[in-house]
Order: structure tokens, then sequence, then C-alpha cells
């Protein structure tokens, strides 16, 4: 079903799990990269600055852990060759126990970003998009809309899938990237600070997601919604299908005709 723009939108915001990008490629192919590659990474890159800044962070995240079940401690740094790699192999194990619980510590986002700048930079992981989206920013981006991004993951993690993607770098046809430092993307209050920062009314703004919660968050500040049903995203009750405009692909919202 075809889903008109409303006339008073300019600007769309877009999430990217289950909205532009496959879920599964976070799950399936980012994570697992981390998994794999964090101790030839960090034998790789030990005597960097930004990887020891990495590491200091990591360590004390792990000072704050200690009393948590199944707590990994990292070792102190040391100068002998054959202790080092038990500090390496400490930090490992860490990030494996962060890892295994799904954890979004601040040490653990820092350390993943950086690596997956190498995997992009290296040609190691490409950001997938759907094979509807980069056709869709080109024509809404003709048209004369602006193009954000709004998601969990951070502003650098977002350039660096939509800039080394299978559909090449899709950066170009973006205004601007909110993660959650502007706020939680389940309240409504993050919606109105981007529609400030964008320069706009949230009456101006069409936000798609696959997400209920951040639907209604978004709804709440005045802002339009669609809610995007990929295979792989999460089922949507009778209620919900109800309760919002639904879209499978991008190419099923129409702009208006030109007079």
């Amino acid at each position: 079903m075809l889903l008109p723009l409303p006339p008073s939108v300019t600007a769309l915001l877009l999430d990217i799990e289950g909205t532009t990008t496959p879920i599964t490629f976070v799950k399936d192919i980012l994570f697992p990269y981390i998994h794999d590659n964090v101790e030839e990474y960090l034998q790789k890159h030990w005597q960097e600055e930004e990887c020891q800044e990495d590491v200091r962070q990591l360590r004390l995240q792990a000072e704050k852990d200690c009393g948590l079940n199944g707590f990994v401690p990292i070792p102190d740094v040391t100068d002998n060759n054959a202790e080092l790699q038990q500090v390496i192999q400490g930090v490992v194990n860490n990030v494996h126990w962060q890892m295994s619980l799904d954890r979004k510590t601040t040490a653990l986002k820092q350390l993943q970003g950086h690596m997956w700048r190498c995997a992009y930079a290296t040609g190691q992981v490409k950001g997938e998009v759907y094979e509807d989206v980069q056709p869709a920013l080109r024509k809404w981006r003709n048209a004369g809309l602006k193009l954000y991004i709004y998601s969990s993951g951070s502003v650098e993690a977002q350039k660096l899938l939509f800039g080394h993607s299978i559909e090449g770098d899709l950066l170009k046809f973006f205004h601007g990237h909110f993660d959650t430092t502007i706020g939680s993307k389940l309240e409504s209050e993050s919606y109105r600070k981007i529609a400030e920062i964008i320069g706009c009314s949230t009456g101006n703004i069409l936000f798609l997601t696959d997400v209920t919660k951040e639907a209604q968050a978004a709804e709440e500040a005045g802002v339009h919604v669609a809610l995007v049903v990929r295979s792989g995203n999460a089922a949507l009750t009778d209620e919900e299908k109800s309760a919002y405009r639904l879209i499978s692909s991008f190419d099923q919202l129409t702009l208006p005709s030109k007079q």
C-alpha cells in the first residue's frame, strides 16, 4: 500500500536497525566481528595511545563491576612480555563477558567503535542496507527533503555504516545524525529537541521506525510516524497494525505531485 507523504513534512528522520538495515547485520556481523577479532586487534594496536585509553576505560569499568556475578578482572599493565599477554587475555575475556550479557557500557562501546572503524576502513565489513534504501534516499534528497538518522548506535557508528555501505558512500544524502546523547528514543522530549536543532516544528518531521514504543514517543511530540515492517523485525499485534501507518519498503512512501 502506498503512503502519501504528509504535506507539512519537510524532514525525514530514520531509524537504522530494522528500518534501513537488517537487524541481523548487528547481531550476525558486527558483534561476532568484535568477539572473533578483539585479541588480534589488541595485539596489533596495543602500543597506540587510543588503544591504551580503551584499555584504561575497560579497567575502570571492571573496577565498578567487581561485585557482579561472573565478573572478569583485567590485570594491571606490565612491561614483562609474558605477563603482558595475560593482561591482553584479561581484556579479551572481559570483553567477551560483557558481550555475553549484552552490556552497553561506554568503555565497551568505545572499543567496539574503534574496532569497527578499522574493519570498515579495510573492507572487512561493509554496512548493509535494504535494496530500496539508496534509491529512496536519492529521490527524497532530490525532492528537497532533509534527511536525518536517529539511532541508539553512536553517531560515529552511524557514519561508518553509511559511509562504507554495500551501496557505496551514502553519507552525502544526510543532513545530520542523532544518537541517544540527545535523549532516549522512548522519550517524546528527544524528538522535540531534534526538531529544535533541525530548525522546524515537530509537525514538519516524519519518523520511520520499526519500534512501536519509539513511534508512540514521537507521536506524543507531534511528529508524523510510519512503522516499517521488514522481514526479521518483531511481529506487530493487530492493535499496533491498526494504530499506525505501515510500509514494508521505502518506495511505498510517495511524494506530493508537483503542480
